[in-house]
């Protein structure tokens, strides 16, 4: 009886062990993904350096700013459309984007293809 309390104790501390080790690997990990995604949404450089390729795209009115990530995503645009949405989000030109069709290029940084997309007041009042 004692031997069978002795080994339960022992494959318990192992379980307690290895799941205290699983929880601080999660956790170091998750912190190391958020840094990271952090660090590239103020940081993150253009796609190609130099003169790049120009694409153009066009944006709708219906499009929201994960759609427009995926669409930049898919034309060689940004290297991740789930970072652009967040950047959108946090830039000061989530206001003033509008739809359009547009010239960018592979050589702009994420910010700089949101300032190439806004829309000046008087634009839509023409419209």
């Amino acid at each position: 009886m004692k031997a069978k309390n002795v080994i339960v104790a022992v494959y318990g501390a192992i379980f307690r062990v290895v799941v205290a080790i699983l929880a601080a690997y999660l956790i170091y990990r998750g912190a190391e993904i958020c840094f990271d995604y952090g660090y590239r949404i103020f940081t993150e450089p253009a796609v190609s350096a130099g003169e790049g390729r120009t694409v153009t795209v066009a944006i709708t009115e219906d499009m929201s700013p994960a759609d427009i990530g995926r669409l930049f995503e898919s034309r060689g645009l940004v290297r991740d459309g789930r970072l652009f949405m967040l950047q959108y989000y946090l830039s000061e030109f989530r206001k003033d984007v509008g739809p359009g069709i547009f010239e960018l290029s592979t050589s702009m940084t994420a910010e700089e293809m949101m300032e190439a997309m806004v829309i000046s007041k008087e634009e839509t009042e023409e419209e």
